[in-house]
Order: structure tokens, then sequence, then C-alpha cells
């Protein structure tokens, strides 16, 4: 039996029994696991010699699913921590410390949904070589949500996740927002740069906090309208519509097919 598979089965093993039927409709602990390394995966950073990737990785969950881990929530942290290790040693991976799993509560998520940040420590090197530097924040939390409604109660089959993609839609065309800060403006430096003179140069901001967006307006001259109704920070729900000056965007979320 090789080692990944070894540690999973001991992840499984934690919520067998008693607590087995509770956890069959929330967050799956393996699922936890598996959805790590797929994140360390997607955020390496190739080095002239070597492959480095995040050390720290913070998991977001609902209320109900943090609270049935609350008596486990040591060992899981522990057991996923050394599954990232051994995920990391088997394919090469430089972490600049041993990986640090942390579990956080997110009430924008439903049961079953979580999200997963991660980052970049840094750390005093030695032997003269330079490592990237660390990330002052997480990155964008990547949300994984079940494609279909979990059942209320009983036993479903096993949920297949999905990963969500953000959008904003400006004239039929859409811009995935892929991190934490998304600035919207007629600045060429700006994310998305608006061709409109109603438009300050840094207008707006879409924020991720958590598992949530926000549009924030930045001092703008004319300000920010969400769904026709004027704000300087407003929580965005998929398909609500963003007025920035005499330009429209729409906000999108939805799962990947």
């Amino acid at each position: 039996m090789n080692v990944l598979r070894a540690i999973e089965q001991k992840i499984e093993g934690l919520f067998e029994g008693l607590f087995g039927r509770a956890f069959r409709t929330n967050v799956q602990p393996v699922e936890l696991a598996r959805k790590l390394v797929k994140e360390m995966d997607d955020h390496r950073t190739v080095s002239v010699s070597r492959i480095y990737v995040p050390n720290e990785f913070t998991v977001y969950l609902s209320s109900p699913d943090r609270e049935q881990f609350a008596s486990y929530e040591t060992a899981l942290t522990t057991e996923l921590r050394d599954y990232l290790t051994e995920h990391a040693r088997r394919e090469g991976y430089v972490l600049l410390t041993p990986p640090a799993v942390l579990i956080e509560t997110d009430d924008d998520l439903a049961v079953g949904e979580f999200g997963i940040a991660t980052r970049m420590v840094q750390r005093e090197r030695t032997d003269g070589e330079a490592e990237p530097a660390a990330k002052a924040e997480p990155g964008a939390t990547m949300v994984y949500r079940p494609r279909t409604p979990l059942p209320p109660e009983g036993p479903p089959p096993d949920v297949a996740l999905a990963q969500e993609i953000v959008t904003v839609t400006m004239n039929g065309v859409s811009r995935e927002i892929d991190k934490q800060r998304f600035v919207l403006g007629r600045s060429k430096d700006c994310d998305i740069q608006l061709a409109d003179p109603n438009v300050s140069r840094r207008h707006a901001e879409l924020r991720q906090e958590g598992s949530a967006y926000w549009l924030i307006d930045l001092d703008s001259t004319n300000g920010s309208q969400v769904n026709g109704q004027r704000a300087a920070r407003a929580k965005l729900e998929s398909g609500d519509t963003i007025t920035l000056g005499s330009t429209e965007l729409v906000f999108e979320r939805r799962l990947a097919e």
C-alpha cells in the first residue's frame, strides 16, 4: 500500500463509526485532502533548479461542517499536513517550511461546500540560493461546491465536487476573476480597463473575502452602483449588475463543466 493511500485511509478512519453517517451529508475529510494537493499542484512556482509550492493552506468551512470537526480538528489537520508533505516529496516539490493547514469558519458557505486559500511563506536561507518572496496575503480562495444539492438527511451516493468559476461580463465578453483583488478603471494598470470618460482611473475593486465577493468603490468621482443602487461597499450575488460610469458589467458565479 503506498504512503498517500495509507494516509487517506487514516483520514477516512477518523470519522468512521458513530460519526460516519453525519459526515456523508457534509464535507468529506478525504475530499479536503485531495483538493489540498490539487491546490498545491496548481500553485507551483518554477525556479532555476527547483519547483516551489505553497506551504500554508487555509480551509474555509461552513459553521455546521466546522462544528462536526470540533472533536477531531487537531488530528485532522495533522493528517492533512502529512498528506501534503508526502505528496510534495513524491512530486519533487520544495517546501519553504513544513506545510501548515489552518481551518476557519465562513458563514457564506453552505453545508458541503468549502474553500481553500494558499500562501507561500518565506523563511531565511543559509545556502545562498534565492527563494521566491512571500505573498503579502493569501491568493484567491478556490471554492468547491457539490454538483448536485445535498439531500437533507440520509447517506447520499458519493458527491462530485466542482470548482467554481467567477466572471464579470461586459459587452458580451467575459473575464474570469482569478485573484483576490481585481481593480476596474480607466488606467492601463487596472485588471479590467474601461474606456469610459465617466469612470475614474482606479474606480472600483472586486474583492474576495473568504468565499464571498464584494464591490468596493475606490473613492471614484461618480461612484459605483450594484443593481441600480449606489454603494461604497456591496456584497455581490451571481447575476448582479455593476454600473461604473456609463458601463455595465454582470457578475456571475458558476460551477465548472
